[in-house]
């Protein structure tokens, strides 16, 4: 529990560093009203409870993929029994993880950016430095993902639950400045202040959705830690310590109307504000930390199910398999996160572009927990339509709210997400063109074994020791295998044609690992199966095949990989920038021997040119 407290809730401990008064800005333009104030508190309140405890707390932590959570984990469970509806989940699939995505590069930026603002209030002279600081912060974060969180992830726990403690505290202590606050419990506040609002009270939506951003990671995170210490985490310490704080700013603002330029920060006494503004920065370093950890193992699901090509891959920590860096991926958020503070140089500015990417990850969420609901937990159309239209409802609001900031910064996240989907899109697309236009030449695996196996003068000269072709399909003999036969005109005594599959759930039990058919003495296909949550160690797995009885000497054992050279075609079936795309990814894309952790000094590459 006390870990799910650091990893878990570390986005959503952040927002009330920002929700509340980027919520006042848009009806403070002629003084602030008792009502507003508690409608306000009212609408955060019944946010966390609503999308929060019961979407995500109550039904959605129960939608699980063998215990493992995300957007992308839903939809290759969904995938086993899509049907017809399977192009529209993999597109509401694809979408949701690029706007986890765009979320993964806002986060960080604006998190850490709120936290450091506070040094205003400590001495104004500090105003000049706080971008500094936070580019300093941020470089200094993603340049230690290569050493690994292992260590530190021990003290994310205990300092985020002290940060929970903290904001409840101060919250509780200021309630008492004006009890009023206490009828913001009550939902019909929340109403009134919507409908005396009117348009404003829909801009305000867009604000008030930042109370509860983060709440995706309660679901993505759900395999580390599992549903119950996550549920009791949030029951016991976060939604208390939150609802606290909000009512505990409330009341500030009602008193001291002043209060509200950072009613945050303003709730601690001035010897308290330094401690306060380090302990704020730590939970946001925290809370940016459990988004990029995000991100790796989104990409690498992605990677996985056939979304994007492969990538290298690292581990940091020899127990917990979910400790993972991927230095392109680190790389592109690095650089995607100093620019968002560059650019938009306040939390303020940043808050407006934030909104969008996570209300609409959410809403996919929603549709996609709508299916999983009917086809897994078997409810009836009517009943699933009762329990989670009320959440898409809401969620959809939201968003509406949201777009209306689109020309304020809401446009990057839009902007962002469209990318990782087109690129994600291209990959898929261009994969399987590939292998149609390789499969038109491929020669049946049986008639070439049948071929080769005949006594005759022009046989092959057969030479000791095993040799295994990696290939994706084993119905046709690899081309690495053809081509060193044609240019080198031998035979190994084993031959074994290996395909890797990846499957649907997060992990496969060790004695369901591999699949083995015997086509000849000489010829066998052995299937490996993993999980898309698994490390796919190949020469890990073949040891493991040794034991179960089918002999081979590694050390006589050749590795052959077939490389192919792509160049562009335009009758290929893509427009042109998207055949470009697809052949630039490729190039990108990590050595197969070093992604499946083959011995390197056993790997033989063979190569060819493959018009696409």
């Amino acid at each position: 529990m006390l870990g799910s407290i650091g990893v878990v809730y570390g986005d959503i401990g952040t927002s009330p560093l920002y929700a509340f008064r980027e919520a006042l800005k848009p009806i403070s333009h002629d003084g602030i009203t008792e009502a507003e104030v508690i409608g306000l508190i009212s609408l955060m309140i019944w946010a966390l409870t609503i999308i929060v405890t019961i979407k995500y707390i109550c039904f959605l932590l129960r939608a699980d993929n063998d215990g493992e959570g995300g957007t992308l984990s839903l939809l290759a469970l969904l995938m086993k029994s899509a049907g017809s509806k399977r192009g529209v989940l993999i597109m509401l699939g694809l979408i949701g993880a690029a706007l986890f995505m765009g979320d993964a590069m806002i986060t960080p930026a604006l998190s850490v950016l709120s936290a450091v603002e506070g040094l205003k209030l400590v001495t104004p002279e500090m105003d000049s430095f706080i971008i500094p600081i936070s580019v300093v912060i941020l470089v200094g974060l993603f340049a230690i993902q290569s050493h690994g969180t292992e260590v530190v992830a021990k003290f994310f726990g205990p300092i985020t639950a002290v940060w929970f403690l903290v904001m409840g505290l101060v919250g509780f202590l200021h309630i008492s400045d004006d009890y009023r606050i206490l009828y913001a419990f009550n939902p019909y506040h929340a109403v009134e202040f919507l409908l005396a609002e009117g348009f404003y009270g829909i801009v305000v939506l867009g604000a008030v959705f930042l109370t509860i951003t983060g709440a995706e990671a309660l679901y993505a995170d759900l395999g580390h830690f599992g549903r119950r210490p996550i549920q009791w985490a949030w029951f016991v310490l976060v939604f208390p310590a939150l609802t606290l704080n909000y009512l505990g700013q409330g009341a500030l603002v009602l008193k001291d109307t002043a209060a509200m330029s950072n009613p945050f920060y303003l709730m601690f006494p001035q010897w308290a504000l330094l401690p306060a503004v380090i302990l704020a920065t730590a939970a946001t370093i925290i809370a940016s930390q459990a988004v990029i950890t995000g991100a790796f193992s989104l990409v690498r699901q992605a990677i996985h199910l056939g979304y994007l090509p492969r990538m290298e891959i690292l581990f940091t920590s020899e127990t917990n398999t979910g400790q993972i860096y991927l230095p392109s991926v680190n790389t592109v958020l690095l650089f995607g996160v100093v620019a968002l503070v560059l650019t938009f140089k306040s939390s303020d500015a940043l808050a407006t572009a934030y909104g969008i990417s996570v209300t609409g990850a959410m809403v996919v969420t929603s549709l996609l927990f709508f299916q999983f609901a009917r086809s897994h937990w078997k409810w009836s159309k009517s009943l699933a339509m009762l329990v989670i239209f009320p959440f898409i409802s809401l969620e959809l609001i939201f968003l509406g709210a949201n777009l209306l900031k689109i020309h304020d910064g809401g446009y990057v996240p839009v902007l962002l997400a469209m990318a990782f989907v087109i690129i994600m899109m291209t990959w898929q697309r261009g994969s399987k063109i590939l292998f149609a236009k390789t499969r038109r030449t491929d020669v049946p695996l049986k008639a070439f074994v049948a071929s080769v196996e005949k006594e005759s003068s022009h046989a092959p000269v057969r030479i000791p020791g095993t040799a295994i072709f990696l290939t994706g399909d084993p119905e046709t003999a690899p081309a690495a295998l053809l081509h060193n036969l044609k240019h080198n005109h031998v035979l190994h005594d084993k031959n074994v044609i290996l395909t890797i599959r990846t499957e649907d759930t997060p992990r496969i039990h060790p004695d369901k690992r591999y699949t083995i058919t015997k086509i000849s003495e000489r010829f066998v296909v052995v299937e490996l199966h993993f999980g898309f949550m698994e490390t796919q160690n190949v020469t890990q797995a073949l040891g493991y095949l040794r034991r179960t009885g089918y002999k081979f000497d590694i050390m006589s054992t050749s590795f052959y990989l077939g490389r192919r050279k792509l160049v562009p075609d335009p009758k290929s079936g893509m427009p042109g920038w998207q055949n470009r795309l697809f052949i630039a990814l490729a190039e990108t894309s990590a050595d197969p021997s070093d992604y499946f952790r083959l011995p390197a000094n056993r790997v033989v590459e063979l190569g060819s040119h493959v018009v696409i």
